[in-house]
């Protein structure tokens, strides 16, 4: 694989026979509503990557023009501070003049323009076949009050899972596999946790001009990884192609009560003809979160002692607060008109944070750290224009390090417990590049991809007691490398000109996974973990059409085949994930394994082998209907996904005699009578990743957007997703992210033309979740799931160290004896109330101390109700105010490691130049 990229490379650099290109022009003009032209509108002429080619004023009849612009695909932008920013994708074909005409509206409906459904193309959404969320800037801003996940509030068809504070994603259709990118460039890595990204939310919304999410697959373009979708951050470009040196820039400042958070960025640019160059420096304070009625539903208070989490009186989360800064800069420099290089460089971190759901939020440890979270991401970019046969050459290089040490004590905090310090630093490079011609009606395109990824994961474990320090097996085998890459084909065709639109792309994948035992310290004269490799080939593809009925009424459909090669922590992983503690193959083989029938403790064994992974793939089907006009646009959708050989977690079943054996860092200390093993790390049994499942979704998606009046507007959206196991009907053991309920949003604006202010009602709505898989049954974040030895174990642990308990009679923690300071309860009667033996609790029959029963069957629903609006105090000065959950409502989605905020007021300031 790398030796054909590097010759594809080689042949388009040393072909010096450079074809003729057409000079053509783009003409356009800029009104209103009035038809009246409208003057001095800064007009920018951009590529398919966002790269800014030229800027330009329109005139007194407000008309603008572009000259000497080879055939490709582009986007034009206009901005004026009266008026709505409005993006148009124009298409230049050889020895013809493109004509765009802008109206400008004060309340635009929606964005339109997408530049990542086809790589290398600028269009209308309403014209491709797959089904895209485009997120202004402005909207990221307004939704990212603490982190970049929040993006994903108020869209149709995503949802966003937040595992504690720091760490959160954007689920598409339920699915926790989508892949991130950043400006083309791939960010996910092969040691991604569970489907979401850790690193995620260290990209810096300030630094965004947009996000694009795709609902559906497209590994044809991407590659592995985006089987529920792919998110594509788009960063804000330099300006520049101005006829005089120009300084721009602006800052931005916060502060949001519910959590006391506060932050500012400063974001100054410098232009000229050729040469453009941006900065953006960042820093945020996260305080101690205050959820709705100041209650935490999945408190470990309310889930092993059955009382409200606020008789500590506090309303205040613990161990929820963070720190994060960094900073960006990026560079453009255009040496000739048909020649442009891009450089970007991103660091940033994060401080303090950590995994509440595995300390008070849920299990009751003492310690669950995410220690200095900090990534280094850099690409440079080359773009020319006439290379040979082809119209367009984009490569690109890329450097990506995300580094983290996370230190976890396990025994629903016993202080005696081992801490172990868990190291990691996963370093990738890559390559990407693409070619594209374009036809009568035509455009093709070929490209590739190749990133390898190494990672660096020493670890070890402390006994607090003595100080003594162990090297344990770290959570993915150090020194293991994974190598992915790939060849794609796309075309996109105009059958019939303005009525049918065909677009399809063809990839062959390659995965390629290696550990080896040398790279391991000796512990007792032996490896902490084997040699192991795996390769992994498949074609994936997509094939879609748009049909255009009448003008502004398009029907399309959409076909996607999507590939998700098992990854580093499918493969090597064992260690603590969100879900609980997990076992790689490897490191069970020989061991007579089993997989359990399902991802909780009456797990029994299947009688399926533990066996190596398989890819999984998805076939997915989208058929679409969507109308847009001036003053309203809607779109409905329905969509069947068949994902197979489904990668799951399920219970992990020895044979009888487990107690004492050592997984990785952890020593299996209980095995019940099903076979099912427990260690201290998780009060959850052990669970293993197998291709255990086939899972169908289907769904449906709905929104709109409508202008009732010039200062009115009303906009919403539904979305719907239903998931089965095949085999059985029950809900599928899915990811960690847990599949959402149905979601809704809805808002009404007011916003008058020529005026300085605009207000928006809006409110966030979620159906009650009562399909629940075994696996977020049993998830401390979902079902919260306990039995009676765990309630002792917090008993006498964790609420004793916290003061909830008293000690026994000798004085110390983790002994019998003492009361639940609150109530004056001893530890068996505090059992009795919640879970007497005997009694039928939740469906579950409470045989004896170690069943395990749910604390929740279901996740219940919740309308929020909200207020926002913004204020111009001139061109270069505006604030915004945002009443969030007016209600003061406690809510939480399947997954989520933390609740929602409470009742909480957010203020910005900015300040442009």
């Amino acid at each position: 694989m790398k030796k054909t990229i590097v010759l594809i490379l080689l042949a388009i650099c040393l072909n010096v026979s450079i074809a003729a290109q057409g000079a053509n022009q783009i003409n356009g003009t800029v009104k209103d509503q009035s038809g009246a032209g409208v003057s001095r509108a800064e007009v920018r002429l951009l590529n398919a990557q966002q790269l800014v080619l030229s800027a330009t004023k329109s005139d007194v009849g407000g008309r603008f023009r572009f000259e000497n612009i080879p055939a490709g695909s582009y986007v034009i932008t206009v901005s004026r501070p009266d008026f709505s920013p409005q993006r148009e994708a124009v298409q230049v074909k050889s020895s013809e003049a493109a004509e765009v005409n802008f109206v400008l509206q004060v309340n635009q409906l929606s964005e339109q323009v997408t530049v990542t459904a086809e790589t290398g193309l600028a269009e209308n959404k309403d014209k491709v076949s797959q089904q895209i969320n485009v997120i202004t800037e402005d909207a990221i801003l307004q939704r990212t009050t603490a982190v970049l996940a929040q993006v994903a509030d108020e869209e149709t068809g995503v949802s966003l899972q937040r595992t504690s504070p720091t760490i959160g994603a954007v689920l598409v259709r339920g699915l926790t596999e989508v892949g991130v990118y950043v400006d083309g460039v791939r960010f996910t890595n092969s040691t991604q946790r569970g489907g979401i990204n850790t690193f995620f939310n260290l990209n810096e919304p300030t630094g965004l001009q947009s996000v694009e999410i795709q609902r559906s697959p497209n590994t044809a373009q991407f590659g592995s990884d985006g089987l529920g979708g792919n998110v594509q951050l788009i960063s804000r470009q330099p300006e520049f192609g101005f006829d005089k040196p120009q300084w721009n820039g602006e800052f931005n400042s916060f502060f949001t009560s519910s959590d006391y958070s506060f932050g500012s960025n400063a974001l100054v640019g410098y232009g000229t003809k050729q040469f453009g160059i941006l900065g953006n420096i960042v820093a945020r304070r996260i305080n101690t979160l205050r959820t709705g009625g100041g209650f935490d539903s999945h408190s470990a208070i309310t889930r092993f002692l059955g009382l409200p989490s606020d008789i500590t009186g506090e309303s205040r989360l613990p161990d929820t607060a963070f720190t994060q800064y960094g900073g960006t800069l990026q560079v453009n420099f255009a040496p000739t008109d048909d020649r442009q290089i891009n450089f970007r460089y991103q660091r940033s971190q994060q401080d303090g944070g950590k995994r509440y759901d595995q300390l008070l939020g849920g299990d009751g440890n003492l310690i669950a750290d995410l220690k200095n979270l900090m990534l280094d991401f850099a690409y440079m970019r080359y773009f020319k224009q006439g290379v040979g046969f082809f119209d367009n050459f984009s490569a690109n290089v890329s450097y990506n390090s995300q580094r983290e040490e996370r230190v976890n004590q396990g025994g629903q905090g016993n202080p005696l417990a081992v801490i172990t310090n868990d190291k990691e630093r996963t370093t990738t490079l890559g390559f990407s590049f693409y070619l594209d011609k374009q036809f009568a009606g035509n455009n093709f395109l070929l490209g590739g991809d190749y990133y390898h990824d190494k990672v660096s994961a020493p670890t070890f474990n402390t006994d607090p007691s003595t100080g003594v320090v162990t090297l344990v097996r770290p959570r993915v085998p150090n020194g293991s490398t994974y190598d992915l890459g790939g060849l794609y084909v796309q075309d996109v065709f105009e059958a019939i000109s303005n009525r049918l639109r065909l677009s399809g792309a063809l990839r062959y994948n390659v995965g390629f996974y290696r550990s080896r035992s040398s790279m391991s310290p000796l512990v007792n004269n032996r490896p902490l973990f084997p040699d192991d490799s795996a390769r992994f080939t498949d074609f994936s593809g997509r094939v879609g059409a748009t049909v255009t009925i009448t003008d502004g009424l398009n029907l399309a459909f959409n076909f996607s085949r999507g590939f998700r090669a098992p990854n580093i922590t499918n493969l090597g992983s064992l260690g603590l994930v969100g879900v609980g503690f997990q076992v790689s193959t490897a490191d069970i083989a020989g061991l007579g394994a089993t997989i359990g029938t399902t991802a909780d403790v009456n797990a029994v064994s299947s009688g399926v082998a533990v066996s190596p992974l398989k890819s999984e793939i998805s076939n997915n089907y989208d058929l679409s209907l969507r109308y847009r006009n001036p003053h309203f646009d809607a779109s409905l959708t329905g969509f069947i996904v068949d994902y197979g050989n489904t990668i799951v977690r399920q219970t992990l079943i020895l044979p009888a005699g487990a107690i004492g054996r050592v997984l990785g860092s952890q020593t299996i200390t209980g095995q019940n009578v099903n076979g099912a093993v427990f260690v201290p790390a998780s009060i959850s049994p052990v669970l293993v990743q197998s291709n255990f499942s086939n899972t169908r979704l289907k769904g449906v998606e709905f929104d709109f957007n409508y202008r009732f009046l010039d200062a009115w507007s009303v906009g919403g959206n539904y979305s719907f997703v239903h998931a089965v196991d095949r085999a059985t009907g029950d809900s599928p053991n899915l990811g960690g992210g847990g599949l959402p309920p149905q979601m809704g949003f809805l808002r009404l604006r007011y916003q008058p033309s020529g005026k300085n202010y605009w207000i928006e009602g809006y409110t966030n709505l979620a159906g009650r979740q009562n399909r629940l898989s075994t696996l977020d049954l049993a998830d401390r974040r979902t079902g919260a799931a306990r039995s009676r030895t765990q309630i002792q174990n917090f008993f006498r642990r964790g609420a004793c160290v916290r003061g909830i308990t008293t000690p026994g009679p000798n004085g110390q923690c983790g002994t019998a004896g003492g009361i639940l300071v609150a109530t004056g309860e001893t530890l068996a009667q505090v059992q009795n109330r919640l879970l007497p033996i005997g009694a039928t609790i939740n469906g579950m029959l409470i045989a004896g101390n170690d069943t395990s029963v749910p604390l929740f069957t279901s996740i219940p629903g919740y309308a929020l109700f909200n207020v926002r609006g913004g204020y111009k105090f001139s061109e270069r000065q505006e604030i915004q105010i945002d009443f969030e959950n007016i209600g003061d409502k406690t809510y939480r989605a399947p997954g989520w490691g933390i609740d929602g905020a409470g009742r909480s007021l957010t203020v910005r300031y900015r300040f442009k130049f």
